[in-house]
This record gives C-alpha cells, structure tokens and sequence, in this order.
C-alpha cells in the first residue's frame, strides 16, 4: 500500500486509490516520491512506474488495456491514456444454447 493507493497485484504496473487523493498529494513509489498533478477519484488508479505507449496495463495482474501514450509514474490512468484491448473469449448463449443474437 501507497498512502491512500492499493496494490492489487504485484504483476500490476498501475495502484487503485483508496479514497480520493487532492491534488499536490506526495505518494511514495519504487523509484521515488512524485506529486499527483491532478486530483485523484477513488478507484481510479495511477501509474505504478513510467509506462510507455503501446504497453499493457495490468490490474489484478490481468491486461485491462493499452496505453496510448507515454504515462509517468504517479500520473492518472483512465480513458484519456489507455485504449480497451478486450477480446471476447466466449459466445452468449440463450436458454436453448443457440447463440445469442444469431437468426436461424
């Protein structure tokens, strides 16, 4: 834990705030303390370490996304900077297991 971020996973590459974090706030990361240049939503999250654009985002240790720039340590991490990379791994099914949205 950071102040008022959370690890969820030692594989994530972004921390999750706890509570709402005010601008100007001083968090402690692996490579030093960096100061939020905006205020920060609780459950939003920040970079952990410099991310680089074109990277995975990990939370829980599972991908969520891509970055679509160059993010820095402690910076916010929302739409505005990663882009989805979900895939669908399953098809829907209705009751009678005939996919979903499909017209026979």
């Amino acid at each position: 834990m950071t102040g008022p971020f959370l690890l969820l996973s030692d594989k994530d590459n972004v921390l999750v705030a706890r509570a709402n974090a005010p601008e100007g706030l001083e968090v402690t990361l692996e490579g030093g303390p960096v100061r939020l240049l905006r205020p920060i939503p609780m459950a939003h999250k920040i970079a952990r370490h410099a991310i680089a654009a074109g990277e995975t985002i990990r939370k829980y240790g599972m991908p969520i996304g891509i970055a679509t720039a160059d993010i820095a340590a402690g910076d916010h991490v929302h739409v505005h900077n990663i882009r989805s990379a979900y895939t669908a791994t399953h098809a829907l099914q209705d009751a009678d297991g005939i996919s979903a949205g499909v017209s026979l």
